[in-house]
């Protein structure tokens, strides 16, 4: 072991700028990083004297360490040590390296596994990262370019400590009034149920299902001078049509059949607080009427009564349907459209603020964490693709059962692919076009990667993050690539 560690080319351009720097890069890193906890690495290599030769080079960078010669037991050592890294060696008698990556990338798929062999093979190393190896790295080593490479990734590993405390500072500073969200759409959002939660009487939410209506409605409630008051929700769909009226005005006793005795309806309920008409597109044409009518003078008169009541309350109205062709179809009044939507707020679909969904995430993991009482949860990026590439129809609810349902299927608080739901995953294939059947594994993987980097605005290292890879395989993808173009 006392050789030198090479680095195959195949994972980097301009393999000889590496090499050169190699020296200088771990002249810098010799004192270890101080920043928070050291991450921890397990080597698993039948030959003992890999760990030692790994354990003094690794130890002073700030690495903590541990060796393991019997790749059997790997899951339960992991399971107690809880490393970041695993470097296993590819060739081994009791477990083959590739399949060892495949048990711990499906028992934690937030450890980054490094392949190590002293035979090197372009298939093996292709084949280590399609299953999802951090690196493929061949015996024997070069010291000062092995630190700098390990070197780099705990710089990475610091930033990612620091980005993720970040995100959960920036979560609670995100929140308003019990909605999470940092992006202009929802910063305006913000902005207008700021200015109108102390004065409007009625107020109309618009939006796809599961974009946030009601709990918009439940911050406009909280800003108003009603905000000590109850906040009483009327499901329109819900409600039998025969019922509308006794249940939104109340009814005396013998003013119907099984009227057997006085009830209050959802109006006198809320007096002195407010009410939250959820759907009120359902509501039947003469409740329409009714409800209009209601919301000229603000009184209340109970099926079976000739008495009005002044009731002090206000009106939140949500739907996901167009109002507007509605009244266009005959299906809704103009006039209760025009009292209702005086002030309006739009909620904006989840795929119209990306940039909210790593907040969204990260609310959601922590809450699921508490709720089920498990110390925490992590999602792998593969994961993460998968969500950032999901259009989300049902928008922030879906969004909040996919993560119900991973963190209830996860062990041990790691999220991989496999933890989420079936149809997201078949969704997350993301069947090209008739064209992309013509094309090989290789052109469609570089072509992945551009689509990538294009969506993190260039971030290479983002990139590199989101496919699974090292930067140094994106960097010769996109090599390759420009290769490809210059030869054109």
């Amino acid at each position: 072991m006392d050789g030198c560690w090479r680095f195959p080319a195949i994972f980097y351009s301009g393999a000889s700028d590496l090499a050169a720097s190699g020296a200088r890069l771990a002249e810098e890193v010799e004192q270890p990083l101080q920043t928070g906890k050291a991450p921890r690495i397990l080597v698993v290599d039948d030959e003992p004297g890999v760990g030692k030769v790994l354990k003094e080079i690794l130890e002073p960078l700030g690495f903590e360490l541990r060796s393991l010669i019997d790749p059997r037991v790997c899951l339960e050592v992991i399971k107690s040590f809880r490393p970041q890294i695993v470097i296993n060696d590819l060739v081994m008698p009791a477990v083959n390296g590739m399949e060892l990556l495949d048990r711990i990338t499906a028992y934690a798929p937030g450890i980054d596994v490094i392949i190590l062999t002293g035979c090197y093979s372009t298939d093996a190393a292709v084949e280590a990262v399609k299953r999802g190896a951090y690196d493929f790295l061949t015996k024997p080593i070069e010291t000062a370019t092995f630190k700098a490479k390990m070197a780099k990734w705990l710089e990475e590993y610091h930033r990612r400590l620091r980005a993720d405390s970040l995100d959960g500072e920036l979560a609670d500073t995100c929140c308003f009034e019990g909605m999470i969200g940092r992006s202009p759409a929802m910063l305006s959002v913000f902005s207008s149920l700021r200015r109108i939660g102390p004065h409007f009487r009625v107020a109309l939410l618009t939006g796809e299902t599961g974009t946030g209506k009601e709990l918009a409605a439940r911050a406009l409630h909280r800003l108003s001078p009603s905000a000590s008051g109850p906040f009483v929700v009327c499901n329109c769909p819900a409600i039998v049509e025969d019922l509308f009226e006794s249940e939104l005005f109340g009814h005396k006793r013998g003013a119907f059949t099984g009227a057997l005795s006085d009830k209050q309806g959802l109006f006198q309920s809320a007096h002195g607080g407010t009410l939250f008409l959820d759907e009120v597109a359902d509501l039947p044409l003469g409740m329409q009427a009714k409800l209009l009518r209601f919301l000229q003078d603000f009184e209340v008169r109970p099926v079976g009564s000739n008495t009005a009541q002044k009731v002090d309350v206000r009106v939140v109205a949500a739907t996901h349907q167009n109002l507007r062709k509605m009244v266009e179809e005959r299906r809704f009044r103009e006039d209760l459209f025009y009292r209702l939507s005086s002030v309006q707020v739009r909620l904006p679909r989840l795929a119209d603020r990306p940039e909210d969904l790593p907040l969204l995430v990260r609310h959601f993991l922590r809450r699921f964490a508490a709720e089920y009482q498990k110390p925490g949860f992590t999602l792998s990026t593969r994961a993460q693709g998968l969500l950032a590439r999901h259009t989300w129809p049902g928008n922030v609810r879906e969004l909040e059962n996919v993560l119900s349902f991973a963190c209830m299927m996860s062990e041990d608080g790691g999220i991989d692919t496999r933890h989420l739901p079936e149809y997201l995953r078949r969704y997350g294939a993301e069947p090209g076009d008739d064209s992309d059947c013509l094309l090989t594994i290789d052109q469609i993987q570089k072509r992945h990667a551009l689509k990538v980097l294009e969506k993190v605005n260039g971030n290479r290292s983002q990139a590199a993050e989101v496919l699974g890879i090292s930067r140094a395989t994106l960097y010769r993808l996109l090599a390759d690539l420009d290769a490809q173009r210059q030869t054109r």
